[in-house]
């Protein structure tokens, strides 16, 4: 039996899971996106697109009527809408879940419920409040939004006392939470996914280097000890576990500098840290998406080759259509446009994967090529 798939999102994620599911017609007959970019990325790659925004609640429902399963690329849903279907039409990750990490405080509440690590934080509603938190946890602190923030946009680090006004003027009028800071020597990050069977399976543990809190740059495997990375793959698991639904998840974590691993924040969907499976795996996060939503046994995950995954981001002064993207091309390196019409300043364009080939396992040399690679990329605007 094939079904139409319906994704809310079709930005590069929905792109890259519609080429996914057009490789199992077997299983997917159609996708559908809904999306507000009129020819976004997934439409542009054989999806059809209703045109709404992410949260319109009968955008939402006409997409259940046109399909026969639902999932999700971006956390913007609207979490209560697909509650309120979920009963007429298979929906994963459970909107229920999705509720759930939507929040930053309810998602590290759940987890901490759960007995699983995170650092110390709490809800405060004033500056009174935050001062109060300082004392307890301690500079530097960090300011959170709850709800409806990514790629650092939503975070304030507070060092001394005189940011905690701008910290909470910033905000203003926003549920905001804080968190005690964890003094981190690696940011890492598993990919694991849950089939509606109950199936776990993770993928091998990654380190990732953020720069303006954008992610630049994915190393996989992770450059910790192996005790680090096996307690990483476990609490990816337990994850699996709580949460309701399937699907797969980016599961992003700290290593601290006494080895102990700590979760940071979880997407309920595939992630962006997870695009090196595209050429090191055998199963790409894509393809092991459908299978966990689609109820078929999950495909394997193991390294296949060393990978390094840079993101190409658009220049910080260049803005508006442009006619031709470049960058430079050897053996061992996989390239990504997400197609979009325009670039903006610091936009994820595309991405490009740089494999060990020869399988040297030589990780310094991969990364100093992907960065050659990454800084070879060029946007030729219209006049």
């Amino acid at each position: 039996m094939t079904r139409v798939l319906g994704i809310i999102g079709g930005g590069q994620l929905g792109m890259m899971l519609t080429e996914a599911a057009k490789k199992m017609p077997e299983h997917i007959s159609d996708v559908i996106v809904l999306d507000p970019t009129k020819n976004c990325p997934a439409a542009k790659v054989g999806a059809k697109q209703i045109v709404a925004d992410f949260s319109d609640k009968q955008a939402i429902v006409e997409l259940s009527l046109q399909t026969d399963i639902i999932t999700y690329e971006i956390e913007s849903g609207n979490a209560d809408v697909l509650q309120s279907i979920k009963n007429t039409i298979p929906i994963n990750p459970d909107p229920e879940t999705l509720r759930i990490i939507q929040d930053k405080f309810l998602q590290k509440k759940f987890l901490r419920e759960n007995n699983i690590p995170v650092t110390d934080f709490d809800l405060v509603a004033s500056i009174s409040d935050i001062e109060d938190k300082v004392t307890s946890f301690g500079y530097p602190v960090m300011l959170k939004l709850r709800r409806d923030a990514y790629d650092g946009r939503g975070n304030y680090l507070i060092k001394n006392h005189d940011q905690i006004k701008d910290g909470y003027d910033k905000f203003a009028g926003k549920p905001i939470m804080v968190e005690k800071n964890v003094n981190f020597i690696k940011e890492i990050s598993v990919i694991a996914a849950r089939n509606t069977k109950g199936e776990i399976a993770t993928y091998p543990t990654v380190e990732n280097i953020h720069e303006e809190n954008i992610l630049r740059m994915t190393i996989a495997p992770a450059r910790i000890s192996k005790h680090a990375s096996e307690e990483a793959e476990q609490i990816a698991k337990k994850v699996m576990e709580v949460f309701h639904g399937a699907g797969v998840f980016g599961i992003e974590m700290f290593v601290t500098k006494d080895d102990r691993v700590l979760i940071n924040e979880i997407a309920p969907r595939v992630h962006n840290s997870g695009h090196h499976t595209l050429q090191s795996s055998s199963t790409s996060q894509f393809e092991q998406h459908l299978r966990a939503i689609l109820g078929i046994n999950l495909g394997r995950t193991d390294l296949l080759h060393y990978t390094v995954m840079c993101n190409i981001l658009g220049p910080k002064d260049q803005s508006g259509k442009y006619k031709s993207a470049s960058i430079e091309q050897t053996d061992g390196v996989y390239l990504k446009w997400y197609q979009k019409d325009e670039v903006k300043p610091l936009r994820k364009m595309g991405h490009v994967n740089v494999i060990d080939i020869h399988d040297t396992h030589d990780i310094e040399g991969l990364i100093s090529k992907a960065e050659e690679i990454q800084r070879s990329a060029k946007f030729t605007m219209e006049e």
